[in-house]
């Protein structure tokens, strides 16, 4: 009978296993779940920055529950985490320039006045790296009561940067009206074709 169970429960494991594969974009896997701050996120989308000769990174959105409303990514609660593979090497002034200009296209006008420190703190963790290089993990953490957490290659890089508001504005350079790549935003809310 113990054989039985532990047959059984093999085959259940492996069938959960095969149930949820991986996501591949621009060569890039993406695991089906993860945890963050002792909640487990799902995959809710993956889709690929690219100009039409390069590809620039691989990224994924992982949330507590899945959706495709743009609006919903932002409030939902709970911890959140979009994942960056990069495909190239990159300046990190030119990250610096693009969280500006994003923040600027999506965040209503009067909401920005009170980003603009916690951008420079922003600003002051990425910049020492120089570059970021092909092949290296970002991690943009949300964890409530904590705020962003920006982890290089599995390194915490300074403390948390507080604010849900702040997040957010981050999230819609991804998914807002005007994001930074159309394409990659329909692969972050899981409707790309």
């Amino acid at each position: 009978m113990r054989r039985l169970l532990s047959i059984t429960t093999l085959v259940l494991a492996c069938s959960a296993a095969a149930a949820a594969p991986q996501t591949q974009v621009g060569g890039v896997r993406f695991a089906p779940d993860l945890q963050l701050a002792g909640q487990a996120l799902s995959l809710n989308g993956a889709g690929l920055r690219a100009h039409p000769m390069l590809k620039g990174f691989a990224a994924a959105l992982y949330l507590g529950q899945r959706t495709s409303d743009p609006r919903h990514v932002v409030a939902q609660p709970g911890p959140k985490r979009l994942q960056i593979r990069m495909l190239l090497d990159v300046p990190a002034e030119e990250f610096v320039k693009a969280f500006h200009k994003g923040v600027q296209r999506n965040t209503p006008a009067p909401e920005q006045p009170n980003l603009t420190e916690r951008m420079a703190r922003f600003d002051g963790l990425l910049r020492p790296l120089g570059k970021v290089r092909k092949g290296d993990l970002v991690n943009l953490d949300f964890v409530p009561g904590q705020g962003l957490l920006f982890s290089h290659n599995g390194k915490l890089l300074g403390p948390a940067i507080p604010g849900e508001d702040l997040y957010g504005a981050l999230l819609r350079i991804f998914v807002g009206e005007r994001p930074v790549d159309p394409q990659l935003k329909a692969g972050l809310l899981g409707t790309a074709a």
